[in-house]
C-alpha cells in the first residue's frame, strides 16, 4: 500500500455499519494501489463541521451540507448513503399526532434528516428545535424530555423498544412527492488533496470486496456498531448499502439536485450556481 506524497490519506466516516462495511477494505489496506488511510470515526454532524475547515481528505457528510462545501470538495459518485425506504422518522410518545407547541430533538442542524424535516414541516413548524447527540434522542422522547425526535439509520428498527410511534416517515413523504430516492450521506474528496476519479475507484473496489466477502468485514463492523445487535447490523447494511453505493447514477444525482434546489428555493440553504453545481462531478 502506498501513500499520497508520502502522507497517509485522512478519512472521516461514521461508526455506523454501512460506512464500516463499505470502507473496510480501504481502511485495512486491501485495495490494490490505494494509499494508506488514517481514519477518524465521528457522527455526521461532527464531520459536516470538520469538512468546512477542510479537516479531511475524504469525508462522509450530509447531502444537506453540500452548499457550504462544494467550493473545496468534489462529490464522489459512490460510497455514500442514498436509497429507497430508508428515510428519517419523526417519533413521538403517548399517541401525539402533531407537533404543535412541541420541542423536537434533531441529530444536527445541517443533516439531511433535518433539512427534510424542515421542508415537510414548513407550514406547521414546531415550537422549538434542540440539537441532541443521536443516541440520546429516543430515550429523551420516551422520558418526556422532548415531545418528538428526528431519527435516522438503525432507529428505524429499534424505536418500538422505547414505546415510540412514527408520526411521519420522511422518506415515504419524499419518495411519494418526488418519485426519487432519498439522498442522505455523501462522500467528498478535498480538492488538491486527492484525485476524485482515483478515490472513486478505491471506494468502489472496497465495496465490491465487502459484497464479495461480507464475513471479512464482520469483526470490524461489529466493533464500531455501538452495541447494536448483529441482526440489526445486518438489516442496517442491507438497507443502506445498495446500488447507489456503487454508483449514484441519474436517479441519485437527480435526487441530490431536487433536494438542494427545493431547499434553496425555500431559503433554507444557499443557492448553488451552475458553476458550483458542476463541482458535483468535476
Amino acid at each position: 500500500m502506498t501513500t499520497v506524497d508520502g502522507v497517509a490519506l485522512s478519512l472521516a466516516i461514521s461508526p455506523c455499519p454501512n460506512d464500516t462495511f463499505v470502507f473496510h477494505a480501504l481502511v485495512h489496506g486491501l485495495v490494490p494501489g490505494a494509499p494508506a488511510v488514517e481514519v477518524t470515526y465521528a457522527d455526521v454532524d461532527v464531520t459536516n463541521t470538520a469538512a468546512e475547515r477542510g479537516a479531511f481528505d475524504l469525508v462522509k457528510v450530509s447531502y444537506a451540507a453540500l452548499p457550504w462545501l462544494l467550493d473545496d470538495y468534489h462529490l464522489l459518485p459512490c460510497g455514500g448513503a442514498l436509497g429507497r425506504g430508508c428515510g428519517p422518522l419523526v417519533l413521538t410518545a403517548g399517541g401525539r399526532t402533531d407537533l404543535t407547541g412541541a420541542t423536537v430533538a434533531v441529530p444536527g442542524d445541517r443533516t439531511t434528516a433535518y433539512l427534510l424535516f424542515r421542508l415537510w414541516s414548513a407550514r406547521r413548524p414546531p415550537a422549538r428545535i434542540e440539537v441532541v447527540p443521536f443516541h440520546e434522542i429516543m430515550p429523551g422522547v420516551a422520558a418526556g424530555t422532548y415531545e418528538a425526535g428526528l431519527v435516522i439509520h438503525e432507529a428505524r428498527f429499534t424505536y418500538p423498544r422505547f414505546g415510540l410511534t412514527a408520526l411521519v416517515d420522511l422518506g415515504e413523504w419524499w419518495e411519494s412527492d418526488t418519485g426519487l430516492p432519498i439522498p442522505l450521506g455523501a462522500i467528498l474528496a478535498r480538492r488538491g488533496a486527492v484525485d476524485p476519479a482515483e478515490a472513486a475507484e478505491w471506494i468502489r473496489a472496497s465495496v465490491r470486496q465487502a459484497w464479495a466477502n461480507p464475513e471479512a468485514t464482520r469483526e470490524y463492523v461489529l466493533a464500531h456498531a455501538q452495541e447494536m445487535e448483529p441482526d440489526v447490523v445486518d438489516r442496517h447494511i442491507a438497507l443502506y448499502v445498495n446500488e447507489f453505493t456503487a454508483e449514484l447514477g441519474p436517479d441519485g444525482y437527480g435526487a441530490v439536485d431536487a433536494l438542494l434546489r427545493r431547499a434553496a428555493d425555500a431559503g433554507l440553504t444557499p443557492q448553488i450556481s451552475s458553476s458550483r453545481a458542476t463541482a458535483w462531478t468535476s
